[in-house]
């Protein structure tokens, strides 16, 4: 699980909230052979009710979004944590849970990375989304344990190197008690769900993020580099593209996040002052240090590449048109009339917002609402709005609490 977006909850200054230290039934060893694997499947098979799962990556310090711990945690079965680098095939757990609703805080974090080692789950309860839906003001995990069941959950190992072996002990401790209540915070979760006639919504979000399609790759990646600003002219967003290239390509041979590898803080440091020899590379305090200065081969030869590129091989200063609207900022003098609806909708999506306690960008994403206000149905009937929602990607129950309002904001009505 990655590094949760609330500030963390101290039980110093919330009398209330009770530190959660230790797992109910200690902490269990890590599964890493095929026999203990074995085990695992025969005991989750025979437990009962939903099972809670977590995943643990590297993210800051190894290439990809990679699953380094799992998590899982049954009523009957206790909990396991599996090592998934000895173990890259767990589609016998998968198996054995079938037909098992499994709960996960922020799924969409972890699907991705639990499928490409076989775990694929029938039926997802996401209670990061129900946080959301139930309009809860922090929808970390830790927060949300401390206000439904008064426990404070720390989050200091969060965004450690998870590829370390072996764990340290405090490390699994934390992962154990990533999944020790949240069977319990589910629980209490479809409870307030129900009451608040918000069952269906969270199915159908539910569903959703468990079937979602991992986007595609965005097209000019390198565009992305952190300080791009304040980078001008063809040339030195060539050279911004070699550094960027050759520092992927480092970066997923030998299995280190590009990022400490060299900081994009360098990258734009060389296409700034685009140095023709590594003695001129060197002087630039950011290729000075240990990690950058012992490859300044690598990096000069990148930056030759882009010097010496001819004028009709560099890249444009604008990156691809994107398919969708342009940026709302510019309607009011491009189009004035969209610029209107945009307005429109944005204002009656924010008191149902306020009224039903869901966050706006919950009720219907913000580009499908650009979408719909640069472009409307012609004409904007009632049945033409809800059509384009769905095929947006909206879920029904978007839908039916949205199409009346948006039909209204497209027409002036």
């Amino acid at each position: 699980m990655v590094a949760q977006t609330d500030p963390p909850v101290d039980p110093a200054e919330d009398p209330a909230v009770v530190p959660l230290l230790e797992p109910r039934d200690g902490i269990p060893p890590v599964v890493a052979y095929p026999s203990d694997l074995v085990k695992t499947v025969a005991a989750f098979a025979a437990g009962h009710g939903p099972v809670a799962v977590d995943a643990e990556r590297a993210s800051g310090y190894r290439y990809g979004q990679r699953v380094y711990l799992v998590q899982i945690r049954r009523a009957g079965a206790g909990t396991a944590l599996i090592d998934p680098v000895a173990l890259p095939n767990l589609s016998p757990l998968s198996a054995a849970l079938s037909g098992t609703e499994w709960v996960l805080h922020a799924a969409s974090q972890d699907l991705t990375c639990l499928a490409e080692v076989g775990m694929i789950p029938d039926k997802v309860f996401d209670t990061e989304l129900a946080a959301r839906l139930l309009g809860y003001s922090r929808v970390g995990l830790a927060a949300v344990v401390a206000q439904l069941l008064g426990l404070g959950l720390a989050k200091e190992h969060s965004a450690v190197d998870w590829s370390t072996r072996p764990l340290p002990t405090d490390w699994l401790r934390y992962a154990a008690l990533d999944v020790e209540v949240l069977i319990e915070v589910r629980d209490k979760m479809a409870d307030e769900l129900e009451a608040a006639g918000k069952s269906q919504w969270a199915a159908e979000e539910f569903e959703a993020v468990r079937t979602a399609v991992p986007p595609p790759p965005r097209p000019d990646m390198w565009r992305r580099v952190s300080g791009m600003h304040d980078v001008s002219g063809r040339r030195s967003l060539a050279v911004v593209r070699e550094l960027w290239k050759t520092r992927d390509a480092q970066g997923r041979k030998r299995d280190i996040a590009p990022g400490r590898i060299l900081p994009d803080r360098a990258i734009i440091a060389a296409a700034q002052a685009m140095p023709r020899t590594t003695d001129e590379l060197r002087t630039l305090p950011v290729f000075s240090g240990r990690r950058t200065s012992r490859r300044l081969d690598v990096w000069q030869t990148a930056i030759n590449r882009a010097l010496n590129l001819p004028p009709d091989q560099l890249p444009p200063t604008q990156g691809p048109k994107s398919e969708g609207p342009p940026p709302v900022r510019s309607w009011r003098d491009r189009d004035p009339a969209a610029d209107a609806r945009i307005t429109a909708a944005r204002a009656a999506l924010a008191a149902l917002a306020t009224e039903r306690c869901v966050p706006v960008e919950n009720i219907v994403t913000p580009e499908l609402v650009r979408r719909l206000c640069w472009s409307p149905p012609n004409p904007a009937t009632p049945t033409a709005v809800a059509d384009a929602l769905a095929a947006g990607g909206a879920r029904p129950w978007q839908i039916a609490l949205t199409t009346d309002l948006l039909t209204a904001a497209l027409t002036g009505g």
